[in-house]
């Protein structure tokens, strides 16, 4: 397909609460292409989860629209947004959300086995191999719950690149997370883009905002692009 792969057209947000109504997006317009690292910031509530969630189709605007790939998002069924989901859209949460029962490796191929994605006699060496090039193969067999945070936060980018996905969303990826950490987890996702992933973020973390190529502050309900002096935007 040609043109930007993830389109927001006039994407609006608001919640009834008891003081009336709470506007969180208020227009917001967006193209990011395939192979784009792009980092989004704003103030703490100005709506980046939110924007992130219509973006993956696990929250309903209340107005216009967003298209990933060839699908509208907008207005298509959650129950036909599941398995498409699955196969589309790698994210990776803040704080993991590994399933603790099962090894790190299990959890890489989990994502794999829902979507019935690779061959099933490939899956386990494709996802001890996501895990050797994020530098935690020799944790594959322990449980979520042995690892430091730094590794359960590799761990779960694993799993989120198992299906390899051409959009991929980390929502803080690196906030709890030491400047080693952090840095792995930077150049995995700038590997993903130079793959041909679209990649977005949100982050507070200022070396990242310097050094990711497109920056988006979201402030006030509405999404500018940043050109300049991003660093001290955080």
């Amino acid at each position: 397909m040609s043109g930007p792969f993830v389109t927001s057209r006039g994407l609006m947000k608001h919640y009834d609460t008891p003081t009336g109504s709470l506007e969180v997006l208020k227009g917001v317009d967006l193209e990011i292409q395939s192979g784009d690292f792009v980092a989004i910031i704003g103030p703490s509530g100005a709506g980046k989860t939110t924007l992130l969630n219509m973006i993956t189709g696990v929250d309903t605007p209340s107005g216009g629209e967003i298209v990933v790939g060839d699908r509208r998002v907008t207005g298509t069924p959650p129950s036909q947004l599941v398995k498409w989901r699955a196969r589309t859209i790698g994210v990776v949460f803040q704080f993991f959300q590994l399933l603790p029962t099962i090894s790190v490796v299990d959890n890489v191929i989990f994502p794999m086995d829902y979507a019935n994605v690779h061959q099933p006699a490939e899956r386990r060496d494709y996802a001890l191999s996501l895990l050797a090039r994020l530098g935690i193969e020799d944790q594959a067999v322990k449980r979520p719950d042995m690892l430091s945070g730094g590794q359960q936060q590799r761990v779960a980018i694993a799993r989120a690149l198992a299906n390899d996905p051409p959009l991929i969303i980390g929502d803080e990826p690196t906030a709890n997370l030491d400047r080693m950490s952090t840095e792995n987890v930077f150049n995995t996702f700038r590997d993903s883009a130079a793959r041909g992933a679209a990649v977005i973020i949100t982050t507070y973390d200022r070396e990242i905002v310097a050094s990711v190529p497109r920056v988006y502050e979201l402030k006030d309900g509405l999404l500018h692009e940043v050109k300049a002096d991003r660093r001290a935007l955080v």
